[in-house]
């Protein structure tokens, strides 16, 4: 490689995929906790939500083309909106505290908006 050439990103340096780590497991501890029922249907469903949004991330970084890799970034967006969802439900019906609920929110707020850039890298390619 020439002292020129930009070295490919490893996964675990983009910032997007970390924050989304960090999602996957706060979503983690708040439904472990949580009664039978609870977890088996709506926990259950909050987890995949919250854990999909970082696979597709990193499934997206290890495609080869440019239109392969938005459209799993697109799906990882589609997989935070899901959580978000959950996050309110679980709020609503009182399963995390308000405490949870805004470090999570905040946590999702902020990693929309960093995904929304992210896939503003792949126009025009």
């Amino acid at each position: 490689m020439e002292e020129n050439e930009a070295k490919p990103l490893k996964l675990e340096d983009l910032e997007i995929y970390n924050l989304a780590m960090e999602v996957g497991e706060l979503a983690w501890g708040m439904v472990s906790s949580w009664e039978y029922q609870n977890r088996t249907h709506p926990g259950n469903q909050f987890i995949r939500a919250a854990d999909s949004i970082a696979a597709n991330i990193a499934e997206g970084h290890g495609r080869f083309f440019f239109k392969e890799k938005r459209q799993f970034t697109l799906y990882s967006r589609g997989s935070l909106l899901e959580t978000k969802t959950w996050l309110v439900k679980s709020l609503s019906r009182k399963l995390v505290s308000e405490k949870q609920y805004q470090e999570l929110m905040e946590k999702l707020k902020t990693l929309h908006f960093k995904i929304n850039s992210y896939l503003k890298t792949f126009k025009g390619k």
